[in-house]
C-alpha cells in the first residue's frame, strides 16, 4: 500500500499476523522478510524497515496500470494515506506515518528481483508482536525522499504469487 504525499513521494506499509502463525510462548531466534522489486529507474539506494507505532489500515483503493502516474486514484474508506492511518477517521501524529525513528532493517536495493533482509531488531520486533499482538502494526518502508526515483516493490495483490512480500520465522518451543 503506498502513503501518498505527492506524485513522486511514496512510502510502504507491511504486516502480517505474527499470533496466527507462530505459537504463544515460542522463542523467535530469525526473521528473514523477502521483497520483490519489479521496476526501478534510479541506481541502488537503501530501504529501510521502520516498526510503525500506531494503528494503519487498507481499503479497497486500487491503481489500475502504472502506479501513481498522472491520474492517481482517490482513496476510499480505512485506506492509509500520507496524512490518515485510516481514511478519513484516522490521521497520523505525523504526515507520512508514526514509526519508530531506528529502522529495524537496512536492504541495499538496485536492480529488479528479490531482497531479503534478516536482522537482530526483526527477531526483536516479531518477539514483542508474539508477546503483544496488539502491538503489531507492522513496518514501514522508506527509501530514498532527497532525490527523485522509482522503485516498485510487489504488494500481496501482485498477480504473480512468487513476487509478493514474504517472511520466514524460526522460532523454539
Amino acid at each position: 500500500m503506498a502513503l501518498e504525499q505527492s506524485e513522486s513521494l511514496r512510502r510502504n506499509l507491511i504486516a502480517f499476523d505474527v499470533a496466527a502463525g507462530i505459537p504463544a510462548g515460542a522463542t523467535v531466534t530469525v526473521v528473514t522478510l523477502k521483497l520483490n522489486m519489479s521496476r526501478t529507474i534510479v541506481d541502488e539506494f537503501d530501504v529501510n524497515l521502520h516498526r510503525v507505532s500506531t494503528n494503519w489500515n487498507q481499503g479497497t483503493s486500487d491503481q489500475i496500470g502504472e502506479e501513481g502516474g498522472l491520474n492517481p486514484v482517490p482513496p476510499t474508506a480505512n485506506d492509509a494515506t500520507w496524512i490518515h492511518g485510516e481514511f478519513d477517521a484516522a490521521l497520523w501524529n505525523t504526515p507520512g506515518g508514526n514509526f519508530e525513528s531506528a529502522a529495524s532493517a537496512t536492504t541495499p536495493a538496485d536492480g529488479v528481483g528479490s531482497y531479503s533482509s534478516s536482522t537482530p531488531q526483526l527477531v526483536a520486533d516479531v518477539q514483542s508482536w508474539l508477546a503483544d499482538p496488539t502491538s503489531n502494526f507492522g513496518w514501514i518502508l522508506i527509501g530514498d525522499e532527497t532525490t527523485p526515483s522509482t522503485k516498485r516493490l510487489d504488494s500481496r495483490g501482485y498477480s504473480n504469487a512468487d513476487n509478493r512480500p514474504e517472511w520466514k520465522i524460526d522460532f523454539e518451543l
